[in-house]
């Protein structure tokens, strides 16, 4: 977290948070969503400021119930996730495969999946587990390195090792990986059922 994000929280600890304004699409992207685009269910504009992009990548963190946020100096912004909590990009470099994650950061995948749309999933070894969905891409990059005739299909990951490809139905990813996909949504039917 930024040190000027830190200092406005301490000066400014109690400003309300803000919901359905800020979304993660499925190709890393964040998009801003006025209440047009949230009304008509839009994914919103994509955000193209290279310093803005990078705060937010920054001080992108998950809370206690699982859902995502911006901390925008006071004002947490929860974020709304079209998929998964974190975008990665495949590259094959010198024969060897390494995932990028759309904060530019490394990813190192501990296990992978097929999903029921032909998405690719990984997850990593931290504690706990982020998991991405693989940019649509990459998805022949990825083909190219995958051996569909195992038992089960692998991803040649290295030269001496593969991961495994398992499967998973898109709408059981919030559940299996603790995050909340609408935070927008959870906030409405937290306040329709009287929990604030």
């Amino acid at each position: 977290m930024d040190d000027i994000v830190r200092q406005a929280l301490a000066k400014w600890p109690n400003v309300p948070h803000c919901t359905g304004w800020l979304l993660l699409d499925r190709r890393g992207d964040w998009r801003l969503r006025d209440d047009d685009a949230q009304a008509a269910g839009a994914l919103g504009s994509p955000i193209r400021h290279a310093a803005l992009i990078g705060f937010i990548a920054r001080n992108y963190a998950c809370d206690e119930h699982g859902q995502w946020f911006f901390q925008n100096g006071p004002q947490r912004v929860y974020v709304e996730l079209a998929y998964t909590p974190w975008i990665v990009r495949l590259a094959a470099t010198d024969g060897r495969l390494a995932l990028t994650d759309h904060t530019g950061r490394a990813f190192e995948p501990g296990e992978a999946w097929l999903d029921d749309a032909g998405g690719v999933l990984f997850s990593d070894a931290a504690s706990p587990a982020r998991v991405a969905a693989l940019h649509d891409h990459d998805l022949d990059l990825f083909a190219d390195h995958a051996d569909f005739d195992a038992t089960p299909p692998v991803l040649r990951w290295r030269a001496d090792a593969a991961l495994p490809l398992a499967t998973i139905a898109c709408a059981d990813v919030p559940a299996q990986f603790g995050f909340v996909a609408s935070p927008a949504e959870r906030a409405r039917d937290a306040a329709a059922d009287g929990h604030d």
